[in-house]
């Protein structure tokens, strides 16, 4: 990648090794709560792969890679599952440690790279080191531990109901849908709140797959990693402990582990929602964790009270571990086609799985018994319409059949492709804004009283909140 000039101020709050997203140990007091709750009843996750919700297509990237380093079983497994060599490992290590390195979190919106590019860049370097056959070997074992196919959840389950599109849980679970920058929380098979949350960055895609949230963390500390951004910034040292309520900690007063590298945690600002927000985890605002905090204690019939809430904010410096009485299904999607309550939603496919495509949106479509041909004249051209605009990258370039940009903003500016190509496959910046609309909501008459649930009780983050509403035809940003 290649390096900008360093002339912003690098936010160490939220610079990289995943910023805190990767989990670390509490440093958690013995007196922590002990729940002596009757666990609420669950049924068994039932995850399933939707239109690009398979593990195959994740995108894996060199600071992912990074980020499963930390995991000091990691190196081993890979000498023994795919047979690397120490040096290999080490190698790998290097260049995943060296790109994270590199990139910086700025105030500026001037770089604009894609989880494409980046995933790109990985395989070569990675394909440089073991060579291609190990490389997609080592590819496929990121996926399956990314997906929580190793313990984090139960993708058994997930396999064996593969094929279904917009399902609407019927147990209890969290459901994260990113391209919706969009969390909902389900009882029993209702939905009972909605969150509007901030999704990793294209350098640091939120996966997709089953997970599961068995602690609260009241109090996080953080540890800046040891890396030379950390020892010019001379605001933190590496392996000094960061306070919870510390400005320079990224975690806000509470995390939700979901397995690793990913959290649920607050700390965000509102601006951040609905945008790229994190590195690799689901941003909430500080308000907005709390809340889930009661709902999530709930959920998993666990004695969490206000007061406690309340005395755990009141000392910053302690770490509380509150261990879940029964453990609450995560389940993170990647739907860019949702049916929802009877109108079609097409998001932004933000980090470039190529799933805006009339394939995906006859399956999605078929999975409610209607086909494309039924649809009337204006709602078949809206619709291809509405998939060829969102399925733009995250920066609003889209390439024709000749690979020519056919970004408006980017027009006669005959550098500007190339420019952003190499920005891409060199950059120094993590991707901050998505450029341009997210989401188009087109009205399809076949589809009334259809679809996964409008949002309910919506926390936008803002400090008021939404009830769902019946939004204008045609197309919403």
């Amino acid at each position: 990648m290649r390096i900008f000039p360093r002339t912003i101020p690098v936010i160490i709050a939220l610079t990289l090794t995943l910023a805190g997203c990767v989990q670390q140990t509490a440093n958690v007091s013995n007196n922590a709560p002990i729940n002596t709750a009757t666990p609420a009843p669950a049924s068994s996750p039932q995850m399933v792969k939707t239109s690009a919700s398979d593990a195959d297509s994740m995108p894996v990237t060199l600071p992912v890679l990074d980020a499963f380093f930390a995991d000091e079983s990691f190196s081993a497994e890979l000498k023994s599952k795919l047979q690397l060599t120490d040096d290999e490992v080490q190698r790998l290590r290097k260049v995943a440690r060296e790109e994270t390195a590199k990139l910086r979190e700025t105030d500026s919106d001037e770089y604009q790279g894609t989880t494409s590019a980046a995933s790109a860049h990985a395989t070569a370097e990675i394909k440089a080191i073991i060579g291609d056959e190990k490389a997609q070997q080592l590819a496929a074992f990121l996926r399956q531990r990314w997906s929580g196919a190793n313990g984090e959840g139960n993708n058994e389950e997930a396999h064996a109901t593969s094929g279904k599109l917009n399902v609407v849980p019927t147990d209890t679970r969290i459901v994260v849908n990113s391209p919706a920058f969009r969390m909902d929380v389900f009882e029993n098979g209702k939905l009972i709140k909605s969150y509007k949350v901030g999704i990793g960055y294209p350098e640091f895609p939120l996966p997709t797959g089953l997970r599961k949230a068995s602690d609260i963390i009241f109090n996080p500390t953080w540890t800046p990693p040891d890396e030379p951004w950390v020892e010019s910034s001379n605001k933190v040292q590496p392996g000094q402990k960061i306070e919870a309520g510390d400005k320079l900690n990224p975690l806000g007063p509470i995390k939700i582990p979901i397995g690793l590298p990913s959290l649920i945690h607050g700390g965000k600002s509102p601006a951040k929602l609905g945008n790229f927000a994190s590195h690799g985890c689901v941003g909430l605002t500080t308000p907005q964790i709390r809340d889930l905090t009661r709902v999530l204690a709930s959920l998993s019939g666990t004695a969490l009270t206000d007061e406690q809430i309340a005395d755990y904010a009141k000392n910053p410096k302690e770490t509380k571990d509150v261990k879940l009485s029964h453990a609450v299904p995560v389940e993170l999607r990647y739907e860019t086609i949702v049916v929802e309550d009877g109108r079609l939603h097409i998001y932004r496919d933000v980090y470039d799985r190529n799933t805006n495509t009339e394939e995906n949106l006859r399956a999605v479509l078929s999975a409610y018994g209607v086909t494309l041909e039924q649809l009337s004249d204006k709602e078949r051209t809206d619709v291809m319409n509405a998939l060829q605009e969102m399925s733009r990258d995250a920066n609003g370039r889209s390439d024709d059949a000749n690979g020519n940009s056919n970004n408006e903003s980017t027009k006669g500016k005959d550098a500007s492709k190339s420019t952003n190509n190499k920005a891409q496959a060199d950059g120094s910046k993590v991707t901050r804004t998505v450029k341009g609309r997210k989401e188009i909501v087109i009205e399809i008459a076949a589809l009334k009283g259809k679809g996964y649930p409008a949002p309910v009780d919506l926390d936008t983050g803002s400090g008021s909140k939404t009830t769902a509403s019946t939004p204008a035809k045609g197309k919403r940003g």
